[in-house]
């Protein structure tokens, strides 16, 4: 191509000085003094991390021995078998030019420049050397595929250039999630897993271990700022992940950073887990501030795969590393590497330049005077042997290494064929190898790995994701090791069993932000952040509806024990064992009792003077009233059903209305008898018993016709009511069952009853001046007066309690023990006296000498002007007699006094 544009004429200016050499100079090469070259039909550009970054102003340090020396000999020992295997690129030995990186972006990036020489078109007319003379250039050889870099971030700067020459790359160990970009990368590929992988791998851990707050840790370049913004972008798509801080270690980093890095993180107290995406240098130095900040066992690391399985950033620091979980590549020991790489010494392996250097570090001697090892006096004798006089333990990614040359090799055999079938050698189809044609045989191969994995790319040139995960445990007294606790295939398969924590603890730690809600709490998230919230309690008759809200329960329902959902609230009702029950069923079975014997004893005496004298037809009635009276109470107990209900509004105010009505009648005629008494002899209509049954029923007829219309109009049912116990506590929450009777229906009921006995009330005052001996007014007044009282003491209890949680309870008893006292009441004082007489004074149960109604008048207006001392009176008379006793055998036959004991009124 001829090097056209600015760009490519800078970069035009910088081969020029890298490969003009004037005179002696003509072997040499500039821009790459240090690197392997073997011959080859076809040559493959190598990059790999030989030396560490140098201190500032030199671009190379230390060696890496594993990084740097495994990994490169793993190349050479690839393209040895490659070479020797007759069945791939047979008649094509493979070449390399191998240079060093030295783990820096730019310093790679000027030494891959050698790999496009032969691909610009070069004008050296006008070039000359200092001396005049035209200049002589060495041919370099044509790369058709590199493989490298390690690093992403030289892996992101030698795929630009790459690109512009359309040279296939292939990765070993570049995992940036960028490079699959192929609008940027088109012409990148590799056998390790992109970080998306990786990280798609440390979500489903995190989520596994049950946390969902963690911070984040990265080495400033490519690597670990691409490795922790893919985490953060795979975290937020699953969501239930957040980031408490994200720090970021600078290149330039000292002591004091590194302690300030625990400072910061420890300012997230609920935070354990750290996600870290760092260079093994940033892992030790994170690692021994932790240690200076006595932290050791708080921190749990979740180590991406430049942490791994490694021993060097974990060296003395095992107990603040104690506990971290770790992921590397699934791979495998090479052993035929193993035995390659331990048969190497200084005589067979003079085509790596760094393999002196090498041996020296490994064996701390001294190969030359000008060696690397000046601050020693031992001398190096060749006979050492790698693994024999030292340790040796093959690099991690040196199965990857092999997998990328033997990927290259398959795609130029697959491309051989297509081209240049039948053709011996190189075939002019393939001269030279076009990139983009090599690259879409990149992308197609698929063959079994070093380690027996297969080997593929997506279009991306991206493979599989596959890790192994690894856990740093204690294993015995101070001693850690790493152990496989499980694996990633595209989902997560981990052994939480096998886990062990700080302290070789199992429980598994946490690191939230916020602790989960207990049951019948809800969120209230703080803003901005997804992963903390306050819990509130759902109070009162709430439970939570979801994570973040509650909602109320129904009328009829209250929040069950731990406020996930509601339940039906309890059905009571007034029960027979009940204290508030007891009272006044025990009342009406007196009552019932007692009334009973007097209808008893008065049927039994029927046609004796008292029970005549009492108006026989009234008093059945009237005790029918009172008998009524008490059994209401067994009603307004038992359980509510259509019928109980219904016999509820019958004789809720019939009893009352039966009696009073009876009573009403009654001090009424005796007020009609004296009043038309002063005025004259004739008697007044409708005194007769017949009148007095017809008054009495009419009287009645009203309260019945009020509750048939009501019938009419609401018919009878039960009710649950559920807001007369509903409490604060919903606990104490009940449903009422009850009658479909309001207190306004209850007090209209019994409002007529209430007419009558006030309307009996007035007529006894009315009457209280009639002469004892002559009727039952005073008496009757007695019993009105009294149950007035009853009465009025029953409102205020009634309606007061209206509100109360015990409502029920306390108006049922109220109004049962009301009506038994009124009943109670009007049976002492009108029936009592009478019976006493007719069971223990039948003496004074004798005929009387009647009376007409004139004689009868007239008697008792005089008797009314005549004053008696009690003391004058027969015990035990009938003080309500309208007759004259006239049997002379009677102890008072010699007194005068007045009786009616046939003649009824």
């Amino acid at each position: 191509m001829v090097c056209s544009g600015k760009a490519l004429h800078t970069l035009w200016r910088l081969l020029c000085w890298a490969a003009v050499v004037c005179g002696e100079s003509l072997a040499q090469e500039p821009f790459a003094i240090h690197s392997i070259r073997t011959d080859g039909d076809l040559t493959l550009g190598g990059l790999f991390p030989v030396h560490a970054r140098g201190p500032k102003g030199t671009p190379c340090g230390d060696l890496k021995k594993e990084k740097g020396i495994h990994r490169l000999e793993a190349m050479l020992y690839a393209l040895d078998q490659i070479n020797s295997d007759p069945d791939l690129l047979t008649n094509i030995t493979l070449g390399a030019r191998i240079l060093d990186t030295c783990s820096k972006d730019i310093y790679a990036l000027e030494q891959s420049l050698t790999f496009v020489q032969t691909h610009i078109q070069k004008d050296t007319s006008d070039v000359r050397c200092t001396n005049g003379e035209p200049p002589i250039f060495v041919k370099p050889e044509r790369i058709v595929g590199v493989i490298g870099a390690s690093s992403s971030s030289v892996s992101i700067m030698v795929a630009k250039i790459l690109r512009l020459f359309k040279i296939p790359q292939i990765s070993y160990a570049s995992t940036a999630p960028e490079l699959s970009d192929n609008s940027s990368y088109a012409f990148f590929s590799r056998v390790v897993p992109p970080d998306s992988y990786q990280a798609q791998a440390m979500v489903d851990i995190v989520k596994a271990l049950g946390w969902n707050y963690v911070s984040t840790l990265a080495s400033e370049g490519s690597y670990g700022e691409s490795g922790v913004e893919a985490f953060m972008q795979v975290s937020r798509e699953a969501g239930g992940i957040c980031i408490a801080q994200s720090l970021k270690i600078s290149m330039e980093s000292r002591r004091v950073d590194y302690d300030k890095v625990i400072r910061r993180l420890l300012d997230s107290p609920g935070v354990r887990g750290v996600i870290i995406f760092a260079s093994e240098d940033d892992i030790r130095q994170v690692l021994a501030a932790a240690k200076r900040a006595s932290q050791a066992g708080h921190f749990i690391w979740i180590g991406s795969d430049s942490w791994g399985s490694k021993t060097s950033p974990v060296k003395l620091q095992g107990e603040v590393a104690e506990g971290a979980v770790t992921i590397l590549p699934k791979r495998a020991s090479v052993e035929g590497f193993d035995t390659y790489f331990t048969s190497r010494t200084l005589e067979n392996n003079r085509r790596n330049v760094w393999f002196a250097e090498f041996w020296e570090e490994n064996f701390d001697c001294q190969v030359t005077r000008t060696g690397s090892k000046k601050d020693t006096a031992k001398k190096c004798t060749g006979e050492e042997r790698i693994g024999s006089h030292s340790q040796y333990q093959q690099e991690g990614k040196v199965q990857f290494v092999i997998d990328a040359v033997y990927a290259m090799a398959h795609a130029l055999q697959n491309m051989h064929k297509n081209l240049c079938p039948g053709y011996i050698g190189i075939c002019p189809a393939m001269d030279p190898v076009s990139g983009e044609d090599l690259l879409r045989y990149v992308r197609n191969i698929h063959f079994n790995g070093s380690a027996g994995n297969p080997v593929m790319f997506n279009d991306k040139g991206d493979p599989p994701g596959r890790y192994d995960i690894f856990q740093y445990q204690l294993i015995a007294n101070n001693t850690w090791d790493y152990r496989l606790i499980g694996q990633w295939t595209e989902q997560l398969y981990l052994n939480v069993e096998d886990m062990r924590w700080p302290g070789g603890s199992r429980e598994l730690p946490a690191s939230v932000c916020s602790l989960p809600c207990k049951a019948g709490e809800r969120k209230k998230m703080v803003k901005g952040v997804s992963c903390c919230w306050h819990c509130e309690l759902c109070d009162g008759y709430q439970y939570q509806r979801d994570e973040f809200s509650c909602s109320m329960c129904s009328y009829d329902k209250r929040p069950n024990v731990n406020r996930t959902g509601c339940t039906h609230i309890p059905i009571v009702k007034l029960e027979w064992h009940s204290p508030w029950a007891i009272i006044p069923v025990f009342l009406a079975m007196l009552g019932i009792i007692a009334t009973i014997f007097v209808i008893a004893t008065f049927i039994r005496f029927n046609d004796t003077p008292i029970v005549r004298a009492t108006g026989r037809e009234l008093s059945y009635v009237l005790l029918t009233g009172i008998f009524l009276c008490y059994i209401i109470t067994f009603l307004m107990i038992a359980k509510p059903n259509m019928g109980i209900c219904s016999f509820r509004r019958i004789f809720l105010g019939l009893g009352m209305c039966i009696s009073y009505a009876a009573l009403l009648t009654k001090t009424n005629r005796i007020f009609r008898i004296f009043e038309q008494g002063k005025k004259a002899v004739t008697a007044p209509r409708l005194i007769s018993p017949t009148s007095q049954l017809a008054i009495t029923s009419s009287l009645i007829s009203v309260q019945l016709l009020g509750v048939f219309i009501w019938f009419g109009v609401d018919p009878p049912n039960t009710i649950v009511d559920y807001d007369e116990q509903k409490t604060s506590n919903p606990e104490l929450a009940r449903g009422v069952l009850k009658c479909d009777i309001t207190d306004l229906q209850i007090i209209c009921s019994l409002g007529y009853s209430i007419l009558l006995m006030v309307t009996c009330t007035v007529y006894a005052i009315k009457t209280r001046g009639v002469p004892e001996n002559f009727n039952e007014a005073k008496p009757i007044g007695f019993t009105m007066y009294t149950t007035c009282i009853v009465w009025l003491a029953f409102i205020p209890i009634f309606f007061g309690t209206a509100k109360s949680a015990e409502k029920m309870y306390i108006q049922t008893t109220t109004l049962t023990i009301s009506m038994n006292l009124s009943a109670s009441v009007a049976l002492g004082m009108l029936y009592m006296p009478k019976v006493y007489i007719i069971i223990f004074h039948p003496e004074q149960n004798v005929q009387k000498r009647k009376r007409s109604f004139k004689a009868v008048v007239t008697a008792a207006t005089m008797s009314s002007r005549l004053s008696h001392k009690a003391s004058d009176r027969p015990n035990g008379e009938a003080k309500t007699e309208l007759c004259e006793n006239v049997d002379p055998n009677s102890p008072a036959a010699k007194k005068k006094y007045v009786s009616y004991n046939d003649l009824v009124i």
